[in-house]
């Protein structure tokens, strides 16, 4: 049988790369989407085809998907850094709504090409009184009303995910990722002069439900294969965790010595403060704001697929602990 082609933007970001290398591994014909050369250096598997495209290019994205033909699209590429949202909100704007935008629409003259928008839980519902909290929120709310409507208004097969926060071995920004990083830095520390400030984690009593990537790819393929345009699926592992018991089960790991700020004593007692453009917070404290589930109201879940999350907890916290070991080590990109 013929391989499936599908095409997968924002191949070289976290999410991306494991992405690729499930959907090659598993005999698709996968054409990576990359902004430059040096983004997909040594990262991808021999035999991924790879494509150099500004999504933000409206005749960019045309070219690409003429020369491609995909038959199915896997929209990861965007931008998902709250802080930086109040810095430059028209960037965010042009690369989370307009690219999508010109992604579909290079798409609408292709009636049976499914394409699945990987969504996010901090978006909000408009009408609501306060508003969106942050620009990003705003930019994937909007991605999320355009990917709908242009669902029904021109019967594309458009398909919306709304993953938890995902952990897992790769360069993340994720609170996790974070943490684990400053294991190991702390690890090299060890028996030297060097001394490392606290990692603070300021919200030890906040809830949050972790995901590895990995089982996160598999969802978006069952969603792919069998999902229903215009619906939104939610992806997670429906247990929600405290931040300060994963960060004790990340500290575990360690072999030195790790300096912690745990915040507050008393769960009453915490406060979050957000963000603005005049203040945006350091990057230890964001990974926090940058995973709050501000909204999550989907139509449906992954589950209903079929789809079932296999990777403990324990696992995915010790591959990314190992890999940020290897990365130091010059054994990871």
């Amino acid at each position: 049988m013929r391989a499936r082609r599908i095409l997968i933007t924002g191949a070289s970001g976290f999410t991306g790369r494991h992405a690729v290398a499930y959907f090659h591994a598993a005999g698709a014909e996968v054409t990576a989407v990359i902004r430059s050369a040096a983004a997909a250096s040594g990262i991808f598997p021999a035999g991924v085809k790879r494509q150099i495209c500004d999504l933000s290019d409206r005749r960019a994205v045309n070219s690409m998907i003429e020369e491609v033909e995909p038959e199915e699209v896997l929209h990861l590429a965007g931008k998902n850094s709250v802080p930086e949202s109040w810095q430059d909100p028209l960037l965010y704007m042009e690369t989370n709504v307009m690219s999508t935008l010109y992604l579909l629409e290079g798409l609408r003259t292709r009636p049976a090409r499914r394409i699945l928008v990987a969504g996010s839980r901090l978006k909000f519902k408009p009408g609501l009184a306060g508003g969106p909290p942050h620009p990003y929120s705003l930019s994937k709310t909007l991605e999320e009303l355009v990917s709908l409507a242009w669902c029904t208004l021109f019967k594309q097969p458009v398909l919306l995910a709304e993953p938890c926060n995902l952990i897992g071995p790769g360069p993340s920004t994720g609170f996790c990722s974070l943490l684990a990083q400053h294991i190991v830095r702390s690890e090299a520390a060890a028996g030297t002069s060097e001394t490392l400030p606290p990692f603070r984690l300021s919200s030890r009593f906040a809830l949050r439900d972790f995901l590895d990537v990995r089982d996160a790819v598999r969802a978006y393929d069952y969603i792919l294969r069998s999902g229903e345009p215009g619906k939104i699926y939610r992806i997670d592992s429906g247990t929600q965790r405290g931040l300060g018991a994963v960060a004790g089960q990340l500290l575990a790991h360690a072999a030195a010595p790790v300096a912690m700020d745990w915040g507050p004593v008393d769960a009453g007692d915490e406060q979050e403060p957000a963000p603005s453009a005049a203040a945006v917070p350091a990057v230890l404290s964001s990974a926090l704001v940058n995973q709050e589930e501000l909204s999550a109201s989907p139509e449906d879940n992954a589950a209903r697929l079929g789809w079932s999350p296999l990777i403990e907890l324990s696992r995915s916290l010790a591959d990314i602990v190992d890999y940020y070991r290897a990365s130091r080590e010059g054994g990871a990109s």
